[in-house]
């Protein structure tokens, strides 16, 4: 999986994003999906709240990418109504973004 060189995507730190957003604090009771991409990782669930997607479908809630030059983790989000991603942050480790995902203080995530 990935391109030849390149860390990411990779099934350990799927695995590993994965097995994190079960202690995310919003939606629990929904399963998301974590896709490799080239670079990184887009994080996609069902709608539940109905306030992007009104028939529950899935939508994109997050897209995480590796920059090596700058060893740092870039964090978008999905502006859905302009159908783009729009850069968040950088974090320093991906544990931290994880972190910062699950909480989403500012409910721009997990809408």
């Amino acid at each position: 999986m990935g391109r030849p060189g390149c860390m990411h995507p990779n099934d350990v730190d799927r695995k590993r994003i994965e097995r994190a957003l079960d202690a995310r604090a919003r939606y629990r009771y929904v399963s998301p999906e974590v896709r490799a991409e080239e670079g990184g990782y887009r994080i996609q669930s069902p709608c539940c709240s109905r306030n992007v997607d009104q028939s529950g479908g899935v939508i994109d809630i997050a897209r995480l990418e590796y920059v090596s030059a700058l060893q740092a983790w870039h964090l978008f989000r999905k502006d859905h109504a302009r159908r783009a991603w729009q850069f968040h942050g950088a974090f320093g480790a991906l544990g931290e973004l994880l972190q910062f995902l699950n909480q989403d203080p500012d409910r721009i995530f997990w809408q």
